[in-house]
């Protein structure tokens, strides 16, 4: 059973619901396994407490 898992700053639901069917194509098209057996962990993180190149994204976004 393939287990994917999504590290990302806050996203819309229905982004959220793209990606996950997207995965799911994937792992179905190439392992040939059924949908059913894909698992996708979405974990989202505030920009508050992610940080790139040295500066928090909260700091950069603004």
């Amino acid at each position: 059973m393939p287990v994917v898992t999504v590290l990302q700053g806050p996203r819309d639901i229905e982004l959220k619901r793209e990606l996950v069917g997207k995965i799911t194509d994937a792992f179905v098209e190439a392992y040939g396994v059924p949908a059913e057996t894909v698992q996708v962990w979405i974990t989202e993180v505030p920009a508050e407490s992610w940080a790139a190149s040295g500066k928090l994204i909260a700091d950069t976004a603004k």
